[in-house]
């Protein structure tokens, strides 16, 4: 017996004998042939699956349909790797190779499918480092010294034990059930949003009752797997509630005003809308804010509840159709029949103004500088704007009252002297230009 024996033998270790020799290399063959088969299959399927996921699900700005030919290469031999270790009863040599290939591919899988849902960097490394650990123990036969240590290390609190294996755990349920609810919420939203029989309102609100289902379901199902008992936080519950009930309670007021928006579909994204000094037509509806883009690119965050209590003016609720009004004065001695004649041309030739309803001329009024007209005109797309076609109409007009010599009038004032100031007695001073008489 060598040095090296005795002194594995001393620390109760051995060195592998012929047989445990030969379960390493047929595994480790084994091995090779899983990774070979996930290789195989990563170029086959991966681009493939990548593009149907890209088509069918990826529309939500996640990054699984890029990572997906490595997802299928690690998981196809994570697959196999577990195949061949549940086959034979392996001896913890054997399970060496066999552990390695398993807890690197199923690693490797968990770090992709985290940071292709927007999972942090640390979490999904953390998440992979216990899989990594966690399989190849199970491989060779050492997990229940590994959690054993870190269930050592650690304090009772209460009927409660706070250690390592127990935060660990935590943590390692809260990223699966993040990363689960994301990947759920994404799938059942373009579900939804594929549907045909469905508006886009209905959509929208199909959407956000989803989501907030998958929340609650997905908060229920983590509580009941790390074996949190609520009974025994009745009574801080109870106030803790109280207290967040008034800190948030135009937080819900905004969330159920936002559903009922989107219920009754007074307000929903595409239509045109006025609150306050905010005009401008609807992005998106969200939990607390509606999104409204002025023509002028800014968006405006204007909370549900104002929706609901305010006075709303919307263009496109019932009808898109928007009549545009354009106030024009004429002098007093143009031509009247041919200044309207010309009016209405103007509003007929720009391009999008409707044909039906047709436009139309009205005389307001008889002005102080001159003849007031109102030009009549009708759009079906308030969304792009009312200026540029007030704009548009003024323009063309412009031109044709050059052409036709009709006089666009300006503000005029006679003045009535009475008397010039001058001594008692004197002759009024004489205006300039007159000329004095001999």
């Amino acid at each position: 017996m060598t040095s090296v024996e005795a002194w594995l033998n001393a620390n109760g270790l051995s060195l592998p004998s012929r047989a445990d020799a030969l379960e390493v290399a047929i595994a480790g063959a084994l091995m090779l042939l899983a990774l070979a088969l996930g290789v195989f299959a990563g170029r086959a399927l991966g681009v493939r699956a990548g593009q149907l996921w890209k088509t069918h699900v990826a529309h939500h700005g996640e990054g699984l349909w890029e990572r997906m030919p490595a997802i299928i290469r690690h998981g196809v031999t994570a697959l196999a790797a577990a195949i061949v270790m549940s086959a034979y009863p392996w001896s913890p040599w054997g399970g060496l190779p066999i552990g390695l290939t398993l807890g690197s591919a199923a690693a490797m899988v968990a770090h992709q499918i985290l940071r292709g849902l927007g999972i942090p960097r640390w979490a999904s490394w953390l998440v992979s480092g216990i899989l990594l650990v966690a399989l190849f123990s199970r491989a060779v036969g050492g997990l229940d010294a590994i959690t054993a240590t870190l269930d050592g290390v650690g304090v009772d609190v209460g009927k409660r034990r706070l250690s390592l294996l127990a935060i660990t755990s935590a943590l390692l349920v809260i990223v699966i059930i993040v990363a689960i609810v994301r990947l759920t919420n994404r799938i059942v939203s373009h579900a939804i949003a594929r549907t045909s029989t469905l508006d886009a309102t209905q959509k929208l609100l199909g959407q956000k009752l989803a989501t907030i289902a998958i929340v609650i379901a997905a908060f229920l199902f983590s509580i009941d797997l790390l074996g949190i008992d609520l009974t025994a936080f009745a009574v801080f519950s109870g106030a803790m509630g109280l207290a967040v009930g008034f800190g948030l309670q135009k937080t819900v007021g905004n969330l159920i005003a936002g559903i009922i928006l989107l219920m009754d579909r007074s307000i929903k994204p595409g239509d045109v809308i006025v609150v306050g000094d905010s005009f401008g037509w609807v992005n998106k509806i969200g939990v607390r804010a509606v999104s409204v883009i002025t023509r002028d690119g800014k968006e405006h965050l204007i909370p549900n509840e104002n929706l609901m209590t305010q006075e709303v003016e919307n263009w496109s609720f019932s009808n898109r159709n928007v009549r545009v009004r354009i106030p024009v004065r004429i002098g007093y001695d143009c031509d009247l029949r041919l200044a309207q004649e010309l009016m209405l041309k103007a509003a007929t030739e720009s391009p999008r103004v409707l044909d039906s309803p047709s436009p139309n001329v009205w005389l307001t009024g008889f002005g102080v500088n001159g003849v007031e007209h109102e030009i009549l005109a009708w759009i079906s797309d308030p969304e792009s704007g009312v200026g540029n076609v007030k704009s548009d109409v003024l323009n063309r007009l412009w031109w044709k009252f050059k052409e036709a010599r009709i006089a666009l009038p300006f503000a005029q004032h006679d003045i009535h002297v009475k008397e010039w100031p001058g001594r008692p007695g004197e002759a009024p001073m004489p205006m300039s230009g007159d000329q004095p008489q001999n």
